[in-house]
């Protein structure tokens, strides 16, 4: 069990719009399913919970770390302003953006001053890259290790869509290009993102993980309350503009958590 006490709760800031659906929130569905929700965003609905994630995930490494297994990653794009990726990504810890690529931070950065003086908000893509995984990870059909790593990242709020490898860029190549042409030394590239028929082949894992604004905003939006009058809302209170940078590490921590427990199973079958 992992226990994390909030002493920092304001949740008056939620009073007056207690009655509402918050658009972009899960309030409409909790009261849809359970016919109860949490107004202010708490539980499951909170993004404090992936602060347990990220204990968990702290965990995990431990066992990754017996294996030598490496996991970072970094803010590939905010705001549509997409970094320039090269092999040193050490500048991303020299911004709070966790951006490799210091012009596009220092764009992101304006941006995000710009946004958050219209009272709105923004989403963006997290890069992650997985090192030194041995090949043998995963199942070949209803535990692929890709797909148990794209539904631990999709189970986080604000995640949207997730990609291994090429992604998207996949369906646009031929059979030729999307290949990865093996030699006595490796792979030639890395279109697969490290895994094949829902197992690892030694390569880097890479996964982009596509975020969602983030839905608490001040420009006031058209919603309904729970009888379906209609109402127009502003959510006020501490609300970041976007889910980067701390999203990061949570993306981290369920990468974290997923290739610990394949490993894990690899050992039990050896």
């Amino acid at each position: 069990m992992i226990f994390i006490e909030n002493k920092d709760a304001k949740s008056k800031a939620y009073d007056s719009i207690a009655a509402l659906f918050r658009p972009g929130h899960g309030d409409y569905t909790y009261h849809a399913k359970y016919g109860v929700r949490d107004y202010r965003g708490g539980g499951r609905a909170s993004a404090r919970e992936t602060a347990a994630r990220v204990a968990a995930g702290a965990v995990a490494q431990t066992i990754l770390d017996q294996q030598s297994i490496r996991i970072q990653s970094y803010t590939f794009e905010l705001g549509n302003i997409r970094a320039v990726i090269t092999e040193d990504l050490s500048f991303k810890d020299q911004n709070y953006l966790q951006c490799p690529d210091m012009e596009a931070s220092k764009k992101m950065e304006e941006k995000i001053i710009k946004i958050k003086k219209q009272g709105d908000s923004l989403g963006g893509i997290v890069e992650i890259i997985a090192s030194n995984v041995p090949s043998g990870l995963g199942d070949p059909v209803f535990d692929k290790l890709d797909a148990d790593i794209a539904k631990a990242l999709m189970s986080i709020g604000a995640v949207k869509a997730v990609e291994i490898g090429a992604g998207i860029n996949a369906p646009k190549m031929t059979g030729f290009e999307n290949n990865d042409e093996i030699f006595p030394n490796g792979f030639k590239t890395n279109h697969s993102g490290g895994i094949l028929a829902g197992i690892s082949n030694g390569e880097d894992i890479i996964a982009r993980v596509h975020i969602k604004p983030i839905p608490s905003i001040l420009k006031k939006q058209q919603t309904i309350d729970e009888d379906g009058n209609s109402f127009q809302i502003s959510t006020e209170g501490r609300h970041d503009i976007c889910a980067i940078p701390r999203i990061n590490m949570v993306c981290e921590a369920m990468m974290a958590i997923t290739l610990a427990d394949h490993v894990l199973r690899q050992k039990i079958v050896k």
